[in-house]
Formats: C-alpha cells, structure tokens, sequence
C-alpha cells in the first residue's frame, strides 16, 4: 500500500477521493487550510495537515515520505476571482508551484485538478483536449497556469504528473449554501423543500454534469498515468443538459412540480458547454457514469439524511 497527499482533502471532491484511497488500504494524509472545506468531511483514518497550500514549507513537510500527490486545493469561485484576484491567485497557482517544487526533490508524482474553465467560450462541441485554450476567469487562466507549470516540471525537473479538466461535478457533500456550489446541489436542497429556483436567462444553456464517483474513478486512474510528458485528460460525460431540463429532473426525482423563476442573464455566462470524454475513457479505463437522474437521486437522498429536519414535503403531483 502507498502513501498520499491529498490538498483540499476536507473539500467536496477531496474528501470523496480521500474516502476510495483509505478503501483501498493506502495511508493518507490531508492538507488543507478549512477555508472552503469542512474537518467534518475529514475521512476517519486520515491525517490532517491544516496550513495554506501556497506555503512552500508547509507543502514540503506535507509531502515527506509520500508516495504521491492528489493537488485539489483552490479557490473555485469565479466572482472571488474578480473581488480577489491576487489572493485567489496565490491560492490557485502559487499553490500548484509549491506542491510541484515540494515533489522535486524525490520526483514524487502528482496528479492535479484543472478545469473545463481553462477553454472558455469554446465554439466546437463537443471540446476535445486539442481546442483552444482561451480562458474567461481569472480562476481559468490560474488553471491553465496550472497546467504549463506542470509541464515545466515534467521537462526540466523530471516530475510525472497528469492533469484533469473537470466539468461540472456534482454529488453527495457539495454544500448548496456555500458561494462554491453548483447548480444542481441548489436546485436539489430547495426543490426538495418545494421552494422555487432561479434561472438566469432563458434556461437554455447546457451543461455536461459529471458525477463526483467519475471524478474519483479518474483520479485513482491518473496516479497510474502520470507522465513527465505532463499530459491532460477532460473529466466529463459528453451529455449536455440544459439548466430547464435540470430543475425538471430534479423535480421528478424529489416528487415536485418545479417553480422556476428567471432572473437577468450573467455577465459573460457560456452558453454551451460540454466535453468529449474519449481521450479519458481510453487512457485511463473509465466505465459508464451512469444516468444523471441517478446521481440525483444519491445527492437528494444525502440531503434528506444530513438534514432531515429540513426534509421535503410530502407532494402528491409529478412533473
């Protein structure tokens, strides 16, 4: 069995990872500094390291005598990314160069959360690993940072790593109150209470919705792949699915008719976007993902249990 790293291991995706490595026999140790995540979702049976993942002592002494790293430390948000833009940048990127320069010294792998948000406005669906990278956000251009860094670090300092563009993950413990989370824990939490949601626009802007157990399916695959070529895979389904056609699922699932309310269109939103998952499913051996309305189902019902007295309401009609 080996030892990891995880950074952002008290997060949504890190504690899931965290979760299939201690499954697994390995040793595990957690950095992270609790500003996003919870130590409630730290695994039992992992170690936690609380220090910003930007200071270069921290990491290293983090990094001693594991085996490799799982680097999913970073500040999500893109409107903290406009308020903040320097401190969201030393998290993102200062972070990601003090985990590769603490992993030099013994060429100890690591494998890397980049993001869909580094192709931007992409005008060929669905986006393979080959289109233009053209970011919009601040937090897509730290990410692509990301991933250039990585291949400095595969070229001159011989470090194997492996990168991963994720879409737009969701599951169990995304927190719907957090300024972090995505559309579907939203439209789960308050759908399942029979309150309405917001859409902004039109509602006709797709998404491809990628289940958190993908994600970590992926994760534990890349380690294996991690290469001093520095490559990067798309973590996606290559399903789109529109924002009204969302609310409508999770209405069925939590027994509810949708009431959908429109607000103003956002600043700069992408209208479509959605990835080609073959590279990934190839190079890394990802089986199926399953049905959307399936992974629904697990969050809402993870709703229901970690908040029953904020349950659903028992509705007789059906979408």
């Amino acid at each position: 069995m080996a030892g990891y790293l995880v950074t952002g291991g008290c997060g949504f995706i890190g504690s899931h990872l965290c979760a299939a490595l201690l499954d697994r026999g390995h040793t595990v140790r957690v950095l992270d500094d609790l500003s996003t995540g919870s130590e409630s979702n730290l695994m039992p049976g992992a170690t936690l390291v609380c220090a910003d993942v930007s200071e270069p002592a921290a990491v290293r002494e983090a990094m001693e005598d594991m085996d490799g790293c799982f680097h999913l430390a970073a500040i999500a948000s893109v409107q903290r990314g406009m308020l903040d833009w320097p401190g969201t940048n030393r998290t993102n990127l200062a972070g990601a160069i003090a985990v590769l320069d603490a992993a030099r010294s013994r060429r100890v792998p690591v494998v890397y959360a980049s993001s869909a948000a580094v192709y931007g406005d992409c005008a060929s669906l669905p986006i393979s690993e080959d289109a233009p990278t053209r970011p919009l956000s601040a937090y897509g251009a730290d990410k692509l940072g990301c991933e250039l860094h990585a291949r400095v670090a595969g070229a001159v300092h011989g470090i194997p790593t492996l990168g991963l563009r994720f879409f737009n993950v969701f599951g169990p413990r995304q927190n719907p109150l957090s300024p972090y989370s995505g559309v579907i824990s939203i439209f789960c939490d308050r759908l399942r209470r029979d309150e309405a949601v917001t859409i902004h626009g039109d509602g006709g802007q797709t998404r491809d919705f990628v289940p958190v157990a993908q994600v970590v399916a992926a994760l534990l695959a890349a380690m294996r792949g991690a290469s001093v070529e520095a490559p990067v895979l798309n973590v996606c389904t290559g399903r789109p699915t529109s924002v009204l056609s969302l609310a409508s699922i999770v209405g069925e699932v939590c027994g509810t008719r949708p009431k959908v309310e429109h607000g103003p269109p956002r600043l700069g939103e992408i209208r479509h976007s959605l990835g080609d998952p073959r590279r990934a499913g190839m190079a890394l051996g990802l089986s199926d993902p399953g049905s959307l309305r399936d992974g629904l189902a697990e969050v809402v019902a993870w709703m229901d249990a970690v908040q029953p007295d904020r349950g659903r309401p028992v509705i007789s009609q059906t979408v």
